[in-house]
């Protein structure tokens, strides 16, 4: 990333971090998918490790735009997918924003799974990925049957 002259820019000089309360993630169940919230179990919020940028366009529009990195899974993800979002510790949020900070070594070595043990995932209804609802209840649990 320090090195792809596509991100090059932004990891040297437009860090940031995206704060979320969880993600979701698909796991294929057969023919079926099944949506998944993923979150710590502290209920916390937290930070994504994140790359900003902003640029013209041929018209001279200002295009701004921001990605979420990368990583491998960790225990907890692995089994819905092979990455997920790097979740910064809470100790290491400043020195990922910090514009002074050069050691690109140092700041690639935040880029790494987080904690499975601090996580916790459920599945969710469909109703999620459906743009026109947007209501908290909707990161429910999905009911398991009685067995």
């Amino acid at each position: 990333m320090a090195k792809k002259p596509s991100f090059r820019n932004a990891f040297a000089k437009h860090r940031c971090v995206i704060v979320v309360d969880g993600f979701y993630e698909w796991k294929r169940d057969g023919k079926r998918k099944v949506l998944f919230y993923i979150f710590l179990k502290s209920r916390k919020p937290f930070s994504f490790a994140g790359l900003y940028e902003h640029w013209n366009d041929l018209d001279g529009n200002e295009i701004r735009s921001c990605t979420i990195i990368t990583t491998d899974s960790n225990e907890l993800v692995s089994p819905l997918h092979n990455r997920m979002p790097v979740i910064l510790p809470e100790d290491d949020e400043e020195l990922w924003l910090d514009p002074g900070e050069k050691n690109y070594e140092k700041l690639l070595s935040l880029l790494k799974p987080f904690s499975a043990k601090k996580m916790t995932a459920y599945e969710v209804g469909l109703i999620v990925n459906n743009t026109r609802h947007d209501a908290s209840d909707y990161i429910a649990p999905v009911p398991t049957s009685p067995t």
